[in-house]
């Protein structure tokens, strides 16, 4: 069994909604097997694409689409097909869109930001979250560069992993553990929470949902509700809400976690 196939849920749910951002579809570090098994295995009423799901950027320097890419593109077309209400919030590396906005496709919605109203009562704001980012807005050269050196540790990430699973070890992430060890990474990532957190009080919503920084997390900041996607480059992570308004936070690594110890309670039962 592949680690893909790991990620697969044991059976298909029925949720309320989705939401995925920093797909990075165009790049070699995206793992879009994993979010394809992971979309198959969801009925839902509405997926939100919350920002960076094509990388405009790298695929101006050079064409790399696999066939597993376009699979994560049918995939929701197909969801969308079937009844799921797809909505495309746009982001930094796939801004090309924005000039777009507002355009709609049958069930296949492109908007800059949203409100989501939650089944128990709560707005909450949907957005990248690159407007918060002082470095992306104000010094767009250091931007590319740290794009640069986060794509050499995804590169580093990719071999890494590939020993891993050889060894039979489950998925790691490299750059998510240097994030939490280096103190300026801490910050940025604190002073983006902050940000964000303060304009949905200036808006009176109760929350937000958003991406950008590849750091997964549901949590309070003040009395506002801070929903981060995370990414499918490193982390693997989405946001499921529920039919009774609760938000689950899915980790690839916990997935396979569950899937390989309930693979090994089978193995150890009597015939």
């Amino acid at each position: 069994m592949t680690s893909a196939e790991l990620a697969k849920p044991s059976r298909k749910q029925r949720v309320r909604t989705l939401w995925i951002s920093d797909v990075h579809l165009g790049t070699r570090d995206c793992q879009a097997e994993h979010l394809s098994q992971f979309l198959k295995g969801y009925h839902a009423d509405r997926i939100y694409l919350v920002g960076d799901i094509i990388d405009g950027w790298k695929l101006r320097s050079g064409m790399y689409w696999p066939q597993a890419h376009t699979n994560v593109i049918r995939r929701l077309l197909t969801m969308s097909k079937r009844g799921t209400e797809v909505i495309y919030v746009t982001g930094n590396h796939d801004e090309f869109l924005r000039r777009y906005s507002k355009l709609m496709l049958g069930n296949i919605q492109l908007v800059d930001e949203a409100v989501h109203v939650t089944a128990d009562g709560r707005h909450l704001l949907v957005i990248h979250g690159d407007q918060f980012d002082v470095i992306t807005r104000y010094h767009r050269w250091l931007a590319f560069l740290g794009d640069s050196a986060y794509e050499f540790t995804l590169t580093l990430n990719r071999w890494l992993n590939h020993w891993r699973a050889r060894y039979g070890y489950g998925y790691w992430s490299l750059s998510a553990y240097l994030k939490h060890k280096v103190k300026t990474a801490v910050s940025f990532i604190s002073d983006f929470e902050e940000a964000i957190a303060h304009e949905c009080v200036k808006r009176e919503l109760h929350g937000v949902v958003c991406g950008h920084i590849h750091h997964a997390e549901i949590r309070k900041v003040g009395e506002v509700d801070y929903l981060n996607c995370g990414d499918w480059v490193e982390s693997c992570t989405a946001l499921i809400e529920h039919w009774d308004g609760s938000i689950e936070l899915y980790r690839l690594a916990d997935a396979q976690a569950r899937e390989a110890e309930l693979k090994a309670i089978k193995v150890a039962e009597p015939a």
